[in-house]
């Protein structure tokens, strides 16, 4: 390459960096904003992250409570209506967790028995579910050892009846986001710290309750989704709440679209001025626009750097 190019790639490098502007700041989550019990693990060869704090809000964080069911002590009764589990303990009280529920979660409801517990379990998608979404789940179709992008999490504890498995499954997640939710797969997701602190305390053969709706309003009273999806007791609070909340994702959605289109306008014009000064640049240099080299692709080694540092 002769040294006119030469010098104008250099013209046009500094144009493009003057367009992307300085270098964003990196944010870093304060470590220290989690609750106890909910701390980064190393766990074996594998570490899990701390839960943030916000995700425990709303009565999400494993908690002592005082219980009324009719359960005997070293039971699990999961609620999936009001997306609770707990472990009953002696003298009426229990340990209650936070769940996220998915399909088939929903599909169970009676009695069973923890018939197998595994550690950072190996998960394989059903067939139905490989026939019906090859695109997703077929590459999967032989199984995905355990591990930190495993849906099953750190740790499983598998329902039978009759001495088979009912493909019930309370486990933990690689999603802490979705504690609270109904999601649209899976069964009965933990955390994983929780998940580890529930596989701790239960041995194989513990019974579980799963309760019917009748039997979920009887004890937990109605629920409901708050604006977030998450699962709220019914009350008149929680409902005039709702309808607030709504309104204020919906004002700050339109707000983040403003500051987008905004961006995204700014972004243009600096891109037309970084063009305008790279043809500026040929024509100086005696090069036709056409033959003008282009503004050099920024962006692409910034991330390539990004992940190198």
């Amino acid at each position: 390459m002769n040294t006119p190019i030469l010098r104008l790639l250099a013209i046009l490098s500094f144009a493009a960096l003057a367009a992307c502007g300085g270098p964003k700041e990196k944010v870093t989550e304060d470590p220290n904003k989690t609750l106890p019990g909910y701390e980064g693990v190393q766990d074996g060869e594998f570490y899990i992250e701390p839960v943030p704090a916000n995700l425990l809000e709303e009565d999400r964080a494993k908690t002592e409570v005082t219980y009324t069911g009719p359960e005997r002590p070293g039971t699990i009764v999961v609620d999936t209506f009001a997306r609770k589990l707990f472990l009953v303990q002696e003298g009426g009280t229990a340990t209650r967790y936070a769940i996220a529920v998915g399909r088939e979660g929903l599909s169970f409801r009676g009695s069973g028995v923890i018939g197998r517990k595994a550690e950072w379990p190996s998960w394989q998608p059903t067939a139905n579910m490989v026939r019906t979404r090859p695109d997703l789940y077929g590459h999967l179709a032989g199984g995905l050892p355990g591990g930190l992008d495993n849906p099953l999490g750190a740790r499983a504890m598998y329902l039978y009846r009759g001495g088979r498995d009912t493909m019930f499954r309370i486990h933990g997640t690689v999603q802490n986001e979705s504690i609270g939710h109904a999601t649209s797969a899976g069964c009965i997701r933990l955390f994983n710290q929780d998940a580890i602190d529930l596989y701790n305390r239960i041995p194989n053969g513990t019974p579980v309750k799963v309760r019917s709706l009748e039997e979920s309003l009887a004890i937990e009273g109605p629920y409901m989704d708050d604006a977030w999806g998450r699962a709220v007791p019914q009350t008149p609070e929680n409902i005039a709440k709702l309808e607030t909340d709504k309104a204020q994702i919906a004002a700050d959605e339109a707000a983040q679209a403003e500051a987008d289109r905004i961006a995204a306008e700014k972004a243009a014009k600096e891109a037309a001025k970084a063009d305008k000064k790279r043809l500026s640049a040929c024509k100086r240099q005696g090069i036709a626009a056409e033959d003008c080299p282009p503004l050099p692709d920024l962006t692409a080694s910034a991330g390539a750097a990004d992940t190198q540092g």
